[in-house]
């Protein structure tokens, strides 16, 4: 599977790990920056990715800052987006199996190696639940139809 990935200047070492543990996992990461640990804007990386996800071109996407709630808050302004900030493998598990979320969005400065890893595994190997929790994703969908 190809994946959007994107991070800003605090969470470039993270995206640069991220796309060797994708590509462990046998997806093929495609990179929209930053290509340094020189200062950014979050918002213009995490638009690029964003855009892949809302228009359906990619189904899931990475997106990495210091804190990751830049880039999901950016993340969200998509209709078609459900960005999910994660810290932990049960957040991870859980974004999956109720929201749908297609974000993940990371703290690059709040995960050990380990844990980075772990969690990407987790988000990318668990499957949407659906049932009460597709109701509830097309609830939250329906707050960005046009009237």
């Amino acid at each position: 599977m190809i994946v959007p990935i994107a991070s800003d200047h605090a969470g470039y070492e993270a995206k640069e790990k991220a796309k060797q543990i994708l590509e462990k996992m046998g997806h093929t990461p495609v990179d929209f920056g930053t290509h340094s640990p020189d200062s950014v804007d979050y918002p213009d990386f995490a638009v690029q990715v964003s855009e892949k996800i809302n228009s359906g071109e990619n189904n899931f996407g990475v997106l990495i800052c210091g804190s990751g709630q830049g880039m999901c808050m950016t993340a969200n302004k998509f209709p078609n987006v459900r960005g999910a900030l994660v810290y932990n493998n049960e957040s991870a598990k859980l974004t999956r199996q109720h929201n749908n979320s297609n974000i993940l969005c990371l703290p690059g400065r709040e995960l050990p190696d380990d844990l980075l890893e772990s969690v990407i595994k987790t988000w990318f190997q668990t499957e949407f639940e659906g049932g009460r929790h597709d109701r509830r994703v097309k609830k939250i969908h329906s707050l960005t139809e046009k009237k």
